[in-house]
């Protein structure tokens, strides 16, 4: 791959990729949503034989998404004005004895806001190819939870902290005045740059490890989809590991973080932290951030036991679990987590804002499924925070969300129906739920935009129910706080 040549093709390149319509509406219309699925499985069949009938696009997706070595004739039909000997030199395409066939993978992205297109080298998931040490990785799926977990509200600066081939940073595009990407890989700033080239958006690209490039910098929003490998500190792929020990990596993003956002500035973090016998993963992870100047909200969405996540990176490295001396490596791998006591890889988002005040950390499991994307929510979660902080509780007025639902759960007992949980339920974001007791559904029953303040309603609910007021006072508060930190119930 030749940077300058790349560069000098991606003009041309995207008049061929608009004239042919290579983006995602396209292609769905073109394969069907069987094909289409298919191809997220990375089965090529399905693929192959429907996009043979797409004239120049189906030549595109053939040649860029299942890596088939195609004719120069029909190539050269589909990429021009772009011709194929430039596009060989440059790097995108390689010869294959009488055709050519991609040497870069080249595929279109929508994250709301229309298609892009992303460069970043062949993931040998249908084609094989040889994963390299310096191997700048596409459009995964950590990648595409990050994009959906982004917060898009508009802001001055963005900072993409470890950019790979700039799927965040093209995307920060759409939402900030400048955007600054760093990446201690000099092919994933090469990629970058041509991505962005190719998509007609400015990046300033920087090379550095961690926060170096930026150094006495701030910016109002940072993203990261690091290398957050939890291993040994064994240094393979560089868009994977760190050479950091365990979670060494999580721990320095989120430690540093905050010294490099403005006042009020967010950020949107993947991040991984390991589960240690007898150790609370939530107070691991809350002891990487400063007590003073940070909000955090610290979402898990999934926990790994140490043999399944070994067993997938060594995997995701191309590595033959066969082979002997992966073997080795695995044992290694799993006597490290041993004698530190690992019993788990959690990983999850981690979403920071930088305030004058003493640090809140809330950190929890999202683990169940939803479909609404995070971005917003953390906003909004903020935004909660904030009110919290500045008001009583007592002296305000609560409307339940009108999508919030109470559910009760009643078991057959010897008396007949014997109910065992009541709990309420957020209808969108996460969907969250909070068991309560009937004392705790009564008193949101009271909540009225134009009703009593809260000190009023526990007032007149002791009095309904022969309870001691005090004592609900110190039951309603924490009640409230985490029903409007969850946004289940809303101060009017």
């Amino acid at each position: 791959m030749d940077r300058d040549l790349l560069l000098s093709i991606c003009s041309p390149l995207r008049t061929a990729l608009l004239r042919c319509r290579y983006d995602t509406d396209t292609m769905l219309e073109l394969l069907g949503p069987d094909a289409h699925a298919a191809l997220g499985r990375s089965e090529p069949v399905p693929v192959r034989r429907a996009a043979v009938r797409g004239g120049e696009l189906g030549t595109l997706i053939r040649l860029f998404l299942l890596g088939d070595t195609c004719g120069v004739d029909e190539v050269a039909a589909a990429l021009a004005p772009l011709a194929v000997d430039a596009a060989v030199a440059a790097g995108l395409l390689e010869q294959d004895g009488a055709g050519v066939r991609a040497a870069l993978d080249l595929r279109p992205l929508d994250a709301g806001t229309g298609t892009r297109w992303m460069l970043s080298d062949l993931d040998g998931a249908i084609r094989p190819v040889p994963t390299r040490p310096d191997h700048v990785l596409g459009v995964g799926q950590a990648s595409l939870s990050l994009l959906r977990a982004i917060p898009a509200d508009p802001v001055r600066t963005v900072l993409d902290l470890g950019t790979g081939c700039g799927v965040q940073a093209v995307r920060a595009t759409d939402f900030a005045g400048t955007v600054t990407a760093t990446d201690v890989n000099p092919r994933c700033l090469a990629l970058a740059e041509a991505t962005a080239a190719l998509n007609e958006v400015e990046l300033e690209l920087l090379e550095g490890s961690w926060f170096e490039p930026v150094a006495g910098r701030r910016f109002d929003r940072i993203v990261a989809n690091p290398p957050f490998v939890v291993s040994a500190g064994r240094v393979e792929h560089s868009y994977r590991d760190s050479g950091l020990d365990l979670d060494g990596a999580s721990k320095l993003m989120l430690s540093q973080a905050v010294d490099h956002l403005e006042p009020g500035g967010t950020a949107a973090i993947l991040a991984s932290w390991v589960h240690v016998e007898d150790e609370d993963w939530r107070a691991r992870v809350a002891s990487w951030l400063p007590a003073h100047g940070v909000d955090a909200w610290i979402v898990q969405r999934d926990v790994a036991d140490p043999a399944l996540y070994v067993g997938t990176w060594l995997q995701d490295g191309d590595a033959d679990p066969r082979d002997p001396a992966v073997a080795d490596r695995a044992e290694a791998w799993l006597d490290h987590f041993d004698s530190h006591r690992v019993e788990g890889v959690g990983f999850g988002f981690v979403y920071l804002r930088r305030t004058d005040a003493p640090s809140d950390v809330l950190a929890e499991d999202l683990r169940h499924g939803f479909t609404d994307p995070l971005g917003a929510e953390a906003i909004a979660y903020f935004e909660r925070l904030a009110w919290l902080r500045d008001h009583d509780v007592l002296g305000a007025r609560f409307a339940v969300r009108a999508d919030t639902a109470l559910e009760r759960v009643f078991l057959p007992g010897e008396d007949g129906w014997r109910q065992v949980v009541a709990r309420v339920h957020r209808g969108d974001g996460p969907a969250w739920q909070h068991e309560i007791d009937d004392l705790a559904a009564a008193l949101l029953a009271g909540m009225r935009p134009d009703g009593l303040v809260l000190e009023e309603l526990i007032a007149l609910l002791a009095v309904a129910h022969d309870e001691d007021e005090e004592a609900l006072v110190e039951q309603a508060v924490p009640l409230v706080h985490g029903l409007v930190r969850h946004g289940l119930i809303e101060p009017v």
